[in-house]
């Protein structure tokens, strides 16, 4: 019997640290697995999918664009999936099925809380951008007992949508904002902590954000990571962050977490981060 096979799904796909990262723990665990990276166009993605699967694909990872197509073609989901609406994993269960789980928000706190120490609780927090992304983690920010959500898009519907799901009128607000400069952000104060889970740095797009934003003792943090990630931390540098960071230790442990999921085992993740930062 061969190695099981599982693969990452997005579009593009070529920069995919994933199954160096997979690859990694299965070294780690003493677990044989063959793991691709399949390029999947939204527009073919349910059809590359399907056939991945029907080849005794037993499991994959999702990424930008195509998170919300794979969780609209699970048979079941997750409660993490459910609430985010989106999926960032896919799994063949015994009987055939595929379902749909979404690690981001879970990965995200683990980085943020125990590897970075960014407290949470009781926090003024703004998310830039309400994508899949966005829709993972805003509930696992409010699960991590953040005092106040502040959710920024350069569409404001799609904010406003993702506030509606999160039903804290209490504790979630929106903001108007576009990627010129203009919107209301200017008149929102500093944060203790700025999340950026826009795509602008994944399609080379500048980001003019007010520097009031930043306090001098705020946390800038980009869900991205590599080159996609340099220009919002940049901008946090030259506003005056005390501390700054890009999202690799996230895919990490969503990628570890998946990983579990898949085999029951969970991986060194600081190893592993050790080893991907080297140059």
């Amino acid at each position: 019997m061969g190695a099981s096979r599982f693969t990452v799904f997005g579009h593009p796909i070529a920069h995919s640290l994933s199954p160096r990262l997979q690859a990694l723990f299965a070294a780690q665990c003493g677990i044989a697995l063959e793991y691709t990276a399949t390029d999947a166009p939204p527009e073919r993605f349910q059809e590359i999918a399907r056939a991945f699967f029907a080849r005794d694909g037993r499991g994959a990872n999702v990424t930008l664009p195509d998170k919300r197509l794979a969780f609209e073609l699970a048979d079941t989901r997750t409660q993490a999936a459910q609430r985010a609406g989106v999926a960032n994993v896919l799994t063949r269960q015994a009987d055939g099925r595929l379902e749909a789980h979404n690690t981001d928000g879970a990965g995200l706190i683990r980085d943020m809380r125990e590897r970075h120490r960014i407290e949470l609780d009781d926090r003024r927090v703004l998310l830039l951008g309400a994508g899949g992304a966005a829709q993972a983690v805003a509930w696992a920010l409010l699960d991590a007992g953040v005092r106040e959500l502040i959710l920024a898009n350069r569409t404001l519907e799609r904010a406003r949508a993702l506030a509606d799901a999160l039903a804290a009128p209490g504790r979630v607000c929106i903001s108007e904002w576009d990627m010129s400069g203009n919107g209301g952000l200017d008149r929102c104060g500093a944060f203790d902590l700025i999340l950026n889970a826009t795509s602008a740095g994944v399609l080379g797009a500048a980001m003019r954000l007010p520097a009031s934003l930043v306090s001098n003792t705020g946390t800038a943090y980009d869900l991205a990571y590599g080159k996609a990630a340099q220009p919002f931390m940049a901008w946090a540098r030259g506003a005056g962050a005390a501390r700054v960071f890009d999202g690799l230790g996230m895919l990490v442990e969503t990628a570890a977490d998946s990983f579990e999921h898949w085999h029951g085992v969970r991986p060194r993740t600081d190893e592993a981060l050790r080893l991907l930062r080297m140059p």
